[in-house]
């Protein structure tokens, strides 16, 4: 009875997320393919940091693969906002009523997972992206966002010489950007974040190359 239970709520989930579940049978990174990959750094805006009661109002990716960023190959969703907090206005400045084209939380949660695929995925703080997104996905009935994560604050960490293994700082996307000379270009809107964390990133590849760690164990561990 159980088995026929899980097959049958298998078989209700709609196709786009079927077809997304199924890119990850097929596929398997391998260690000499982090030239070829096609890389997605993307970031979140949204109302607050509470995972139940706040809500994603814009998502932002740009893809790359080796060490091009394709700006044709990018990625702008603003959603309608449900959840409304005017003083978090003056971070992410979007306004309930504006010019962009808003689309449901359900059309948002189709194109992202249609341009992700099954990438690899970055993001600066990354946890707090990822949680954001997995319950946007919960609310309507779908699983977990299975794709690979790498974190831009955890990576550069790591990169630091060995005496900072340590270190406990938590870097803010400012501090990178700084550190790496990555220039701040539309800050705090979310395609903007995204462009700089791709940037940061392909900065502490460029450095983990130099120092002969460039390999997915080093990228994807914890």
């Amino acid at each position: 009875m159980i088995f026929n239970w899980l097959f049958n709520k298998k078989q209700n989930y709609p196709e786009f997320w079927a077809n997304y579940c199924e890119a990850f049978s097929k596929t398997k990174l391998k260690a000499s393919s982090i030239a070829s990959t096609r890389f997605i750094a993307f970031d979140t805006e949204t109302t607050g940091f509470d995972k139940i009661e706040d809500r994603i109002l814009s998502i932002g990716a740009v893809a790359f693969t080796g060490k091009t960023i394709n700006v044709n190959d990018s990625l702008e969703l603003y959603l309608e906002q449900d959840v409304f907090k005017p003083e978090t206005v003056e971070i992410h400045g979007l306004m309930k009523t504006g010019s962009q084209e808003k689309i449901s939380e359900l059309e948002a949660i189709k194109a992202f997972l249609s341009y992700i695929k099954n990438d690899v995925l970055i993001a600066h703080h990354a946890h707090f992206d990822k949680t954001m997104i997995n319950e946007m996905l919960l609310r309507h009935g779908l699983g977990k966002l299975k794709n690979k994560f790498i974190d831009t604050g955890v990576l550069f960490k790591r990169s630091l010489h060995i005496i900072y293994k340590q270190n406990e700082k938590m870097y803010s996307l400012d501090d990178l950007a700084k550190e790496l000379n990555v220039p701040m270009v539309d800050r705090h809107t979310a395609t903007g974040d995204a462009l700089i964390t791709a940037l940061v990133f392909l900065k502490i590849l460029a450095r983990l190359d130099k120092r002969k760690r460039l390999n997915w164990g080093y990228l994807l561990k914890k």
